[in-house]
C-alpha cells in the first residue's frame, strides 16, 4: 500500500487541502473538472470528495471497470476469526478485509476494552487509534488485560490527517479509531464530534477500507435514548453495527447485531468483563436466571430467542398497594405496551384484579425479550405475584397472549423447549394451536403441556410438576 495508492483512495472531503506534489490526472467524478494537484472541492461544481485519481489496476487498488463475476475471487472477501468467539458469532464469522464495523454502547460499558483486546488478537498487525486516552493509558490497560504484543501498534492523535499517516507507516490489517466522535477532518465544518465531522472521519476511513482491504473497527458513542450518536448517515456508511449493552455494575455484557451486511443481523454475544478483560461466555444458559432456590411467587421461566441462539429467561413480577396518585407499572427488560396489554388480558380473562395495584416486571440478568415468545410467562408471573402464590420449581412458559386469552403460536418451539429442559424445566407450558402440523415437543424429563387460553396456562402451572417426561 503506496502513499499515492492510499491517499487517492480516500474522499477528498475528509482530508484538509494540503502540498501534494503536481500531477496529472485529478479529475471530478460528477462533472470532469480536472485539477493537477488533488483538491478538496471541486472548481467547478463546488462538490466535495469527488477529485481523485482515475480508476487504475494497481495492486491494492481495485479497478473500476466491470468485469464478468467469474473473475471475481469470492476468497478475498472471507471473513478473518478475531480471535473473540462471541464477536465472530456476532459478526457472523469475524473481520472482512475492507469491512468497517461500528461499535456502539454507553460510557463505561467496555467497548476501549473490547476494541483493544480485539486489536491485540487480530491475524496480521493491528494499528489502535486513540483520541481519548493517552498511549501509556492505553498500554497500562493493555499490561492488565494481556492484550500486549510486537504487533500491536499505538498513536494517540486526533487528527484524521495524522491517522492516515499513521496507517500508511504501519499498513495494519486492522484499524481501530476509538473513537470517532474524537476525531477531526481538516476542510470539514464544525467541531469533533459534530455531526458534519463525524460524518466526514466516518466516510474517509470507509473509502480507507474498501480500496486498501483494511478491516476497519470504530468506536462511537451513543446517545441517552440509546441510539448511535452523530448522523444517521453514519449507520448507512458502515457495513456492520454492533451494540455493546450493559449494566456497569454487573460483569455481564451483551453484544447485540444491529446490521450486518455480511452476516446475521440479529445474533448475540455474551461476554464476561472484569479487571483482566474480557472472556466469552459460550454458554449462557443459567445467566439469566434467578440463583435463589427458594419458591417464591411472581417467577417464571421462558426462553427468547437472539438468531440462532436461545437465551433461557427468568421473568419476575411484583404486586403492590396502588398509591394514591394512581397505579405505577414499571417494565425492565419487557415492551411496556405488552405489560400493559397482558395486565388488561388477566383483568379480563382469568378474573385478576390489578387495576388498582402498583406492578413491576423485570428480567433477570439485564437481558430484554424483544419478541411476543415471552408473553405467556409474563402472564403467569404476574397471575403468581398477584395471588401471592409461587410456581412450583421448575414451571416455564412459551407463547404469545392474543388479547382475547388466546395463546398463540412462536417460531422454533422445538429448540425453545430443548433449551430450557437443558438448563432444569421440568414443565413446560407450549400453545397448543400452532401454525403448521409440528407435533407437540417431547422432551425426556419434562412435561411438556399444550394450553389453548391463559386461564388454562394458570391452572396448569399450579398442577404440581410430575418427575416423568412426557407430554399431554
Amino acid at each position: 500500500m503506496t502513499r499515492t495508492g492510499l491517499t487517492t483512495a480516500l474522499p477528498a472531503a475528509q482530508r484538509a487541502p494540503r502540498e501534494r506534489p503536481a500531477r496529472s490526472g485529478f479529475a471530478c467524478s460528477e462533472c470532469g473538472w480536472s485539477s493537477a494537484r488533488w483538491v478538496g472541492r471541486c472548481g467547478r461544481c463546488q462538490a466535495w470528495g469527488t477529485v481523485g485519481d482515475p480508476p487504475r489496476s494497481a495492486a491494492g487498488v481495485p479497478d473500476a471497470a466491470a468485469r464478468p463475476i467469474t473473475e471475481v475471487d469470492a476468497a478475498a472477501g472471507a471473513a478473518v476469526p478475531s480471535g473473540i468467539d462471541e464477536l465472530d458469532r456476532v459478526l457472523g464469522g469475524g473481520l472482512v478485509p475492507g469491512g468497517v464495523v461500528l461499535l456502539a454502547g454507553e460510557p463505561g460499558v467496555g467497548k476501549s476494552t473490547l476494541a483493544l483486546e480485539a486489536a491485540a488478537a487480530a491475524t496480521g498487525t493491528a494499528l489502535y487509534v486513540t483520541g481519548e486516552e493517552t498511549a501509556a493509558q492505553v498500554r497500562r490497560r493493555a499490561d492488565r488485560t494481556g492484550s500486549v504484543h510486537d504487533r500491536l501498534y499505538l498513536a494517540a492523535v486526533r487528527d484524521l490527517d495524522e491517522v492516515l499517516d499513521q496507517v500508511e507507516r504501519v499498513q495494519p490489517s486492522l484499524l481501530v479509531l476509538d473513537s470517532v466522535q474524537t476525531v477531526t477532518a481538516g476542510g470539514v465544518e464544525g467541531g469533533a464530534g459534530g455531526p458534519s465531522q463525524v460524518r466526514g472521519v466516518a466516510a474517509a476511513l470507509v473509502s480507507l477500507a474498501k480500496q486498501v482491504g483494511t478491516s476497519v473497527l470504530i468506536v462511537g458513542h451513543v446517545t441517552k435514548d440509546g441510539a448511535v450518536a452523530g448522523p444517521r448517515v453514519l449507520e448507512h456508511l458502515v457495513d456492520v453495527v454492533v451494540m455493546f449493552e450493559g449494566d456497569r455494575h454487573s460483569r455481564l455484557r451483551l453484544l447485540r447485531g444491529v446490521k450486518n451486511r455480511f452476516g446475521p443481523s440479529d445474533e448475540v454475544g455474551c461476554l464476561d468483563l472484569d479487571e483482566s478483560g474480557i472472556r466469552s461466555v459460550s454458554d449462557p444458559g443459567h445467566l439469566f436466571l434467578s440463583s435463589n432456590p427458594q419458591p417464591v411467587p411472581g417467577r417464571c421461566w421462558t426462553v427468547t430467542l437472539e438468531g440462532r441462539r436461545a437465551l433461557p429467561v427468568e421473568v419476575q413480577a411484583l404486586i403492590a398497594p396502588g398509591s394514591s396518585g394512581g397505579p405505577r407499572r414499571v417494565t425492565t427488560g419487557l415492551p411496556p405496551t405488552r405489560v400493559s396489554l397482558l395486565l388488561a388480558v388477566l383483568d379480563r380473562r382469568t378474573g385478576a384484579r390489578l387495576s388498582g395495584h402498583d406492578v413491576y416486571v423485570s428480567t433477570v440478568g439485564g437481558l430484554s425479550i424483544r419478541e411476543p415468545a415471552g408473553d405467556l410467562a409474563t402472564a403467569l408471573a404476574i397471575g403468581s405475584a398477584a395471588a401471592d402464590v409461587p410456581l412450583p420449581p421448575g414451571v416455564a412458559a412459551v407463547g404469545e397472549v392474543g388479547l382475547d386469552g388466546e395463546v398463540r403460536s412462536v417460531g422454533g418451539l422445538r429448540h425453545r423447549v430443548a433449551e430450557l429442559a437443558r438448563v432444569g424445566a421440568r414443565r413446560v407450558l407450549v400453545p397448543a394451536r400452532r401454525s403448521t402440523d409440528e407435533a407437540v415437543p417431547s422432551v425426556p424429563g419434562c412435561d411438556v403441556v399444550a394450553v389453548h387460553t391463559v386461564h388454562e396456562a394458570v391452572v396448569a402451572a399450579q398442577r404440581p410438576v410430575m418427575m416423568t417426561g412426557g407430554r399431554h
